[in-house]
């Protein structure tokens, strides 16, 4: 199969064995990426802690000092490659596969890939999941940009890059399909869930056969949840709504409180606050999961346990609002393991079983679907953690109280869509350019074309009597831009030219109908030229007819 006909089929704007093979090949990228970064990620903490998120190894005045380095050399990495460059994370990613069809910078992946691994590792609450996010789609668009694949067809790889590097993170499948669908590209279609799935897959098996077939968060053991819990499942899952209203509310407050500080002054803010926080409290630093089930193995005390998820809870705010490269969700996760158990606390006495690490998976996923407004990605967490049909029930009677009261009660939004709108980035499109940016130009463009160069009106005029239906254009300089549609007139009017000629616009063959809607719609009027990916040749012609009457065929 040729290259051409490879980005032909890409065009298409449904499923085929092209589309998943590229999307795989994304798909493996991504998660070989992802891996490296598990790796030296694993690698720092044993070199420096004597083992993941060991910190209390450390001195308390090493734990205070640990963040303050981490963030110079952040600093260093962000100086040398242009500070202007610094956006990163989940927030980013969404805009770009929106508005950029999931291009991805270089330098901002540079800075992503070193600095998460220093925040990471360095005592921030923060998680893996924002660089996995930002390196793994870059990582699958380089696919796409080596092949020069149509642009509707990088959106897709995009996802698929993600999906394969969040399930290469965490081990979990199903659920980065499910965060890809409704938290990055935000649409549910057929032709799209498949490749991502599949990708998913592959993600899942290259990280069990580095890493094995473990998962962080096995030691959630959930306990069937009896019908006398129900009501207060209800309860619990309100509770959790409010608080994550009050995180998302403060989290956004303290990025306008501190807007006028530089970046270079906000980081070592985070880090000042951050070591003060590790020199007293040591189990407050980091989001490693590792060390909550280290935590619940010891049957802490309900002082402890509030005292450690209002640690928790601050210095995530501190870090994700100054902008320490890391992600939300790591964060999010751990204080809703947190949170679900400080709940359990009021009924554990009439309790006839241990439940500790139930209520912790539910209080995991209504605090996530709260704060990213993602309950369906939440839920699929939650089976798949749990791996128990019986925590279905109960998980969506908290995800839906907690989500409902955010929402509605608490006037809550999504922290992803907040910070887009805070940076001003955006993230959405008109229903007219989402439904045309899922085909490629190639898919539809007319091919039986006649290129004439410095063609007199009678030639052209002959030409069309005997090939009426083949689209003619004439040349009338060296380059492309020069280039008219000609027809026949049949407006039947006298004293009319017998031929009407329409001047055109040139697009590559990895444009989609977007781009020629916005090339057109002024006018309403015209054509488009197609070109081979060099821009050199012709390869086709969309008219405005064209593209208005497939928009008519997709709304009917």
């Amino acid at each position: 199969m040729s290259l051409q006909s490879l980005r032909q089929a890409l065009s298409q704007p449904s499923t085929s064995i092209q589309l998943c093979l590229v999307g795989l090949a994304g798909g493996l990228m991504s998660a070989l990426i992802i891996i490296v970064f598990r790796w030296l990620l694993s690698l720092l903490h044993v070199l420096m802690l004597d083992g993941i998120g060991n910190y209390q190894h450390l001195t308390d005045l090493y734990r205070f000092l640990l963040p303050l380095v981490a963030v110079g050399l952040i600093i260093i990495v962000a100086k040398l490659t242009g500070f202007k460059h610094y956006r990163m994370g989940i927030p980013f990613v969404i805009h770009r596969v929106k508005q950029f069809y999931g291009h991805i910078p270089l330098r901002t992946s540079i800075n992503q890939f070193f600095g998460g691994i220093l925040a990471l590792a360095s005592g921030f609450v923060v998680g893996k999941e924002g660089p996995t996010v930002h390196l793994a789609a870059w990582a699958s668009h380089l696919v796409g940009q080596w092949l020069h694949a149509p642009f509707n067809s990088l959106r897709i790889l995009a996802g698929c890059g993600i999906a394969a590097g969040i399930s290469a993170a965490f081990n979990t499948p199903f659920a980065a399909v499910i965060f890809v669908m409704e938290v990055v590209l935000r649409e549910y279609k057929v032709h799209i869930f498949v490749p991502i799935m599949l990708s998913a897959a592959c993600g899942s098996v290259l990280t069990r056969a580095v890493f094995g077939d473990v998962n962080e968060l096995t030691f959630l053991q959930f306990t069937p949840v009896p019908m006398s819990q129900m009501p207060y499942l209800i309860l619990m899952g309100i509770v959790i709504g409010i608080a994550a209203s009050m995180f998302n509310k403060q989290l956004m407050w303290t990025m306008r409180l501190f807007r006028p500080v530089n970046m270079i002054g906000r980081l070592i803010i985070a880090a000042l606050i951050t070591g003060a926080f590790g020199y007293f409290m040591p189990e407050a630093m980091g989001a490693e999961f590792i060390n909550v089930n280290k935590l619940f193995a010891s049957d802490p005390e309900l002082g402890m346990l509030l005292g450690l998820l209002v640690a928790k809870f601050l210095l995530a705010i501190v870090a994700i609002a100054l902008g320490v490269p890391g992600g939300i969700i790591g964060a999010v996760m751990v204080i809703g393991m947190l949170l679900g158990v400080a709940l359990l606390q009021p009924i554990a006495p009439w309790l006839n079983e241990d439940m500790t690490t139930t209520y912790a998976l539910l209080g995991l996923a209504g605090f996530l679907a709260s704060v990213l407004h993602a309950p369906m990605a939440a839920l699929s967490a939650a089976m798949e953690l749990a791996a128990s049909p019986q925590a279905v029930l109960p998980s969506m009677i908290v995800i839906v109280s907690a989500y409902v009261t955010a929402k509605q009660f608490c006037s809550n939004k999504s922290l992803f869509i907040q910070q887009l709108d805070y940076q001003g980035l955006p993230y959405t499109t008109s229903e007219v350019r989402d439904m045309l940016q899922q085909t490629g130009v190639m898919a539809m463009m007319k091919t039986d074309i006649k290129v004439f160069k410095f063609a007199a009106d009678k030639t052209l005029y002959e030409h069309l009597q005997e090939h009426p239906e083949q689209t003619t254009i004439n040349q009338h300089s060296d380059g492309l831009s020069s280039c008219q549609i000609v027809e026949l007139n049949v407006s039947l009017q006298d004293n009319e030219s017998p031929l009407t000629m329409q001047d055109t616009q040139v697009l590559t063959q990895q444009h989609t109908l977007a781009d020629v809607y916005d090339a057109l719609q002024t006018r309403r009027q015209g054509a488009v030229i197609i070109t081979g990916i060099d821009g050199l040749e012709i390869s086709g012609v969309i008219t405005w007819n064209m593209v208005h009457n497939y928009m008519l065929r997709q709304q009917h």
